[in-house]
Formats: structure tokens, C-alpha cells, sequence
């Protein structure tokens, strides 16, 4: 099979397309032959080695897929043929550039029945942040204030979507360039973070749902007993420790493999409430090129590639 990885850390170049053996199946695995998988900045800090999360090259990067069921193992809970979507082994390597994908079965899920492979692909590691931050962590529901940093990006506009479908008020964060996207998405209020200062603009928040790193100054806009939710600096035990002192709560969220939330949100994406943006696809031989795009910190959504 065709598989994208590298042999050193370094720029987009270091990726290369190889030859290598298809995956084998374990017992309550399935193999996926891969239709598409989705490019997301954590993949290019792994590259980089700006986040060594893998270790020391060579490694395969990316995680998210979609495709069909090619094989399945002992006690899998898929068939051949099943249409499959996830985001497998997270935080080890899944080395989802791939033709073919082996993955614990209760590690995906069924593909949205409403969108394409390419759609579907762009939704687990993005979703699942938002989902298990304001979800799971956050227990965000009706009639609550959310302030959503970065909310134009690949899990803030997620993020906005979901809130929305809690029945929460959504105050988005983004340039302006970007308002129009974000309000298309659901959110109620926009502030343009390069022309305001959030924290003299908002008060009250219930949940802050931080993906920039502005845990600290984000405190200012939650009420007590409020949640700040940080993707970046999940392990911050520091900025935990302050967030306690000041009355508030911290919930640090390191996404990991779900397959009852993937569902969920399957359901809801499936009711027309939550919907993928994909703003460029690459072919898999052109993954150098897409990781030059995501590395720019200017992609709407999610950047694809295609494997077909």
C-alpha cells in the first residue's frame, strides 16, 4: 500500500509517499481501506518536532479517516463494507496517511450517513476536542454563555456547532475576515480579537472553551464556579492551580478515541445541526502541500486529503 511518512523532523519535504505492507488484523480490530483522512495542526507539530509526541522519526503522522471496512478481525463490531469514520490510537501513531488503516473497532464509528468520506474525515480529532471539552467536561446546556477563542479554525468551528446544539449563547472569536463563516455557523455574538479586547467585552461566561492559550486572561470574563476548558495547555498545572484559587474551574482536555461521542455527533450531523468545513482537499502524494497550508494559521475549517 501507498503510506506518507518521514525519516527526520523538519518542514512539509520530509514527508514522503512509500511502499509498505498492508497493516494485519487483530482480534476486535477492522481493516479500513482509507477513502480520506484529514490534516490537523497537531500533525504538523509532530513533524516539525515542535511536539515530539511519536518519539524520533521515522513514523507516519496523521489520524484521522474515513473509508470502508476491508477486513475484520475476531469479535469486531463492523462487517466488510461498513462505511467507517475515526480517529485511531491517539496520541500513539495511527499513520493515518495511509491506503490502508487497522484500528480497534470500538475506536470509530459509523460513517454520517449525509456526507462523503472526504466530510467525514475532516470530523473526529476536531470534533471530539470540542465535543469532550464542552460535552463531557464542560457539561454545557441550555441557556449558558459560551465564549469560543479561535472559532473559525478546525475544532472552534465544531466547537461553535455543538455549543449551539446544547441550546448554549455562543460568543465567537474571530478576525473579521471571518465573521460572516462564524455567524453562519450558529454563533450569536462575534468579536474581532484583532480590534477588541474579549475581556472588556464579555462577562458572565459559564464556560470559556480556550484553544489560543488564553487561559490567564480568560478568567476575567467567567462567572464564579465557571469552566475554563484548555485544549493547549492541558497539562498546565499552574494555570489549574490559578483557575482554582480565582473560584473557577479547569477542565485540561487531551482528546482521545470515542466512539459513543463520534456517534453523537454522526446523529447530529446526520440532523443537519453540525457540519464539517473543508476548505481544500490535496491528493495523498500532496500532503507536503497540505501541511503547508494548515501550518499557515489561516485554514476556515479543515484541510483533506484524498486517497482514492
Amino acid at each position: 500500500m501507498r503510506a506518507v511518512i518521514q525519516k527526520s523532523f523538519g518542514g512539509p519535504e520530509v514527508l514522503e509517499v512509500v511502499e509498505s505492507d498492508r497493516p494485519t488484523v487483530l482480534a476486535g480490530e477492522v481493516l479500513i481501506r482509507v477513502h480520506a483522512s484529514a490534516v490537523n495542526p497537531v500533525d504538523v507539530a509532530v513533524r516539525s518536532g515542535a511536539h515530539p509526541l511519536l518519539g524520533e522519526p521515522s513514523f507516519g503522522v496523521g489520524w484521522d479517516i474515513s473509508g470502508v471496512v476491508e477486513e475484520a478481525g475476531p469479535g469486531a463490531r463492523f462487517r466488510p463494507g461498513d462505511e467507517v469514520f475515526g480517529m485511531p490510537f491517539f496520541p500513539r501513531a495511527a499513520t493515518g496517511y495511509a491506503e490502508y488503516v487497522a484500528a480497534p473497532s470500538r475506536q470509530v464509528a459509523r460513517k454520517p450517513a449525509t456526507l462523503d468520506h472526504v466530510h467525514a474525515a475532516a470530523i473526529p480529532l476536531a470534533a471530539l476536542t470540542a465535543w469532550q471539552g464542552l460535552v463531557d467536561a464542560a457539561a454545557l446546556g441550555t441557556g449558558q454563555r459560551v465564549l469560543v477563542h479561535r472559532a473559525a479554525g478546525g475544532v472552534g468551528h465544531f466547537a461553535v456547532q455543538i455549543a449551539k446544539a446544547r441550546g448554549a449563547h455562543v460568543i465567537a472569536m474571530a478576525s473579521a475576515a471571518k465573521h460572516d463563516f462564524v455567524r453562519g455557523l450558529g454563533a450569536d455574538d462575534v468579536i474581532d480579537y484583532r480590534a477588541t479586547d474579549f475581556t472588556e467585552a464579555v462577562t458572565g461566561a459559564d464556560v470559556v472553551f480556550d484553544s489560543s492559550s488564553e487561559g490567564v486572561r480568560s478568567l476575567a470574563v467567567l462567572r464564579p464556579g465557571g469552566t475554563l476548558v484548555s485544549i493547549m495547555e492541558h497539562g498546565n498545572q499552574e494555570l489549574a492551580a490559578h483557575v482554582e484559587a480565582a473560584g473557577r474551574r479547569f477542565a485540561g482536555v487531551c482528546v482521545e478515541p470515542d466512539y459513543a461521542s463520534l456517534e453523537a455527533i454522526a446523529e447530529l450531523v446526520d440532523a443537519g445541526r453540525i457540519r464539517p468545513h473543508v476548505e481544500e482537499t490535496f491528493p495523498l502524494a500532496e500532503a507536503a502541500k497540505a501541511h503547508e497550508l494548515v501550518g499557515s494559521g489561516r485554514v476556515q475549517g479543515k484541510v483533506v486529503l484524498t486517497v482514492d
